[in-house]
């Protein structure tokens, strides 16, 4: 199925990427229908032109109307959803999501879906330190890198789909890893930099701290600002790689604490232009 303009899409789940891609897909001239069990937050989308309809109740005629379903729910709730609900899809639709981490929902939801219908998964590597549709902004996905994680039960087709969905929706670099590759890298890049955010804020109590600090320590704390029932939840269910790597940055920052407490500063200095090299990957 292509990317056109009469395709009908359903979002399920009006969060901060749900309703960043709503507001992105209704700019471009699709019509977009969302779920959403908030009502505070279906007034607000239709109110401000994010979407086209909106329902706080999961009903048939809504969901087989539909081309294509996004989903923006936790992991868990999703698996819930496809399992009660899946009779519902049209014929033939796709279906992707926004989750993020794989391993452990991809393969769950393609054994248990029916045959005429075709998940994808994908995830946006884009978002803000704000929660919501009320914080919607498509302009996060302008830069960022696409994801997409197909497995052996992934057609061309549907991997096609979706990398045109990154492209209308203007990520940048798309790339193709498969679930473990994917929960592998997010363990690094995503997982365990919240984590290291979180230990920076609660390892002091000042209260004035905000009185005093520079840039520094509010870019390595941005993404502090935390939702603790969905991160607690990806944490645990990419328990292994983000243990993994945890360990790894305790012996990277106990070797740097050792070079300083033993005063070994040519070994310090030369783990700096190290930093500095592959930092500069970053800035191309």
């Amino acid at each position: 199925m292509e990317w056109i303009s009469h395709s009908r899409i359903l979002i399920v789940g009006l969060g901060l990427i749900g309703g960043s891609y709503a507001k992105a897909l209704k700019r471009l001239g699709y019509h977009v229908t969302a779920i959403e069990k908030r009502q505070s937050a279906i007034d607000f989308a239709l109110e401000n032109h994010i979407i086209d309809d909106g329902y706080t109740e999961v009903d048939r005629e809504i969901v087989s109307s539909a081309d294509a379903v996004i989903f923006g729910l936790y992991p868990q709730v999703f698996k819930e959803w496809i399992a009660q609900y899946q009779e519902y899809f049209k014929e033939g639709a796709m279906i992707t999501d926004v989750t993020g981490v794989k391993s452990c929902i991809v393969y769950d939801i393609q054994n248990m879906l029916r045959d005429d219908v075709e998940f994808i998964a994908s995830h946006p590597m884009a978002g803000k330190e704000v929660y919501g549709v009320e914080n919607a902004d498509d302009a996060i996905f302008r830069s960022a890198n696409f994801i997409i994680v197909p497995t052996e039960k992934n057609t061309a087709e549907a991997i096609r789909w979706i990398g045109g969905l990154g492209r209308i929706l203007g990520f940048s670099r798309i790339s193709v890893l498969s679930p473990e590759e994917h929960d592998e890298m997010i363990g690094y890049l995503s997982q365990l930099t919240h984590c290291i955010a979180v230990s920076l804020m609660t390892c002091s109590d000042n209260e004035h701290l905000v009185d005093y600090t520079g840039d520094s320590f509010r870019d390595l704390t941005r993404i502090a600002n935390i939702n603790d029932l969905m991160w607690s939840e990806l944490f645990m269910l990419n328990r292994e790689p983000l243990l993994k790597y945890m360990n790894i940055f305790l012996s990277e920052f106990e070797s740097i604490r050792d070079m300083i407490r033993d005063g070994r500063v040519e070994e310090l200095r030369a783990k700096m232009r190290l930093s500095t090299k592959r930092r500069a990957y970053f800035n191309k």
